[in-house]
């Protein structure tokens, strides 16, 4: 099935693994509130019971140097794409309050990025993840 619309994690390739399943958790998290309508139905078992929505379309899992993710953070700013990000110093604090505070203290326009989750047009996202190698 071909989706109008995008979703894409890109993650730093030199991450330890632990980073990089925290990291792509929090980004998806960040996309799922700022879009809703990305979202799928609910799940129910076989036994009635309701189970959390997911997301209604898959998400593609990006390995990505400090070059690419810069470029696909101007990118996504440029084409107006809705975004989450996580930069370096996050993985030193301990909730989300702290995040916000070292997110806000990160040069605007180059921030140390380790993580970035695009959502839009599925062309738009493309342009905006080229360069970007799909997580082995």
């Amino acid at each position: 099935m071909m989706f109008d619309t995008k979703t894409a994690i890109l993650v730093h390739e030199d991450l330890a693994m632990w980073q990089k399943l925290n990291v792509t958790a929090f980004l998806a998290t960040g996309l799922a509130g700022a879009q809703p309508e990305a979202m799928g139905e609910p799940y129910v078992d076989s036994a009635g019971r309701a189970h959390a929505c997911l997301f209604g379309q898959p998400i593609l899992i990006f390995a990505a140097s400090t070059d690419v993710l810069q470029r696909a953070f101007r990118q996504a700013i440029e084409r107006n794409l809705s975004r989450a990000a996580y930069v370096r110093g996050m993985f030193e604090t301990g909730h989300d309050a702290a995040n916000r505070d070292v997110f806000r203290a990160e040069p605007a326009d180059t921030p140390d990025l380790v993580g970035l989750s695009v959502f839009g047009p599925r062309k738009q996202v493309d342009k905006a993840t080229k360069g970007a190698k799909l997580h082995p």
